[in-house]
């Protein structure tokens, strides 16, 4: 089975406690490794209230934390360029991109943030 990328808002979901996105990830862990972005680790960071630091770290150290290599940085510039939408964020791109050179489903809530058509996505409904 194809690896599983996670998106910012699944993590999210997950530390607040949303069934369906615990129920997915506890899914995701018996079938195929879950890959997440250093881009996703940041956007985690960057929105985490203090008293969740610990909950959030145990989280992202189980899962395989997907460097930026500039093979993903020259797709996401593809991304950038190639698709003409003002709501398209160059972090999606990143994310997006992660997913294709690793060959991997990206799991997300925000479908409509990856219009790419060459990665594989599957939704994750929040609760």
């Amino acid at each position: 089975m194809k690896p599983m990328l996670v998106d910012t808002d699944v993590l999210i979901n997950f530390l607040r406690g949303k069934q369906r996105a615990r129920e997915f990830l506890l899914a995701q862990l018996e079938r195929a490794p879950i890959l997440c972005s250093v881009i996703t680790v940041a956007e985690i960071f960057a929105g985490m209230r203090p008293h969740e630091q610990d909950k959030t770290r145990g989280l992202l150290y189980n899962l395989e934390i997907m460097p930026v290599t500039r093979d993903i940085a020259e797709k996401a510039g593809l991304y950038k360029g190639a698709i003409k939408s003002h709501s398209l964020e160059l972090d999606d791109c990143f994310i997006a991109a992660t997913a294709n050179l690793h060959n991997a489903t990206l799991a997300t809530g925000n479908i409509r943030h990856y219009p790419m058509d060459d990665i594989e996505k599957t939704a994750v409904l929040s609760d």
